[in-house]
């Protein structure tokens, strides 16, 4: 099992996805935590490494958890994703091993991860 964390942010029926250097995917930012790490620290690293914004620890907020196979990773290999939205200062840009961003809407065309795919599936699901 994988553990993630990811940052939710959603503007306009839009949400921020981001695609590492070299895959074929987008996800939601965020990140593995580190040895010793709460998932909230993780977050706020994964977040300003990858996009080069500060997301406010005191509006850091549990969403849901996602379950789903893991991409691009052996077959049984499974990722769990706790998201999470938050506050941010700056503009999000792309960073690290980051080659682009993407704002995803519903029936958009652009491949993202399963996982990705079952946040944005509730997400959009309760949205309308």
């Amino acid at each position: 099992m994988i553990e993630k964390v990811a940052w939710i942010l959603s503007q306009d029926g839009r949400v921020l996805a981001a695609r590492s250097r070299g895959k074929d995917a987008y996800y939601l930012p965020g990140g593995k935590p580190e040895p010793g790490e709460t998932a909230h620290e993780a977050l706020i690293r994964e977040v300003r490494e990858e996009l080069g914004v500060e997301l406010l620890p005191g509006t850091i907020a549990p969403a849901f958890r996602v379950r789903a196979p893991a991409h691009g990773a052996p077959d049984g290999s499974e990722v769990r994703m706790a998201c999470y939205t938050a506050g941010h200062r700056g503009t999000p840009a792309p960073r690290s091993e980051i080659a682009e961003l993407a704002w995803l809407t519903p029936g958009g065309h652009h491949p993202v991860s399963r996982a990705t795919r079952a946040a944005l599936d509730l997400l959009w699901a309760t949205a309308g």
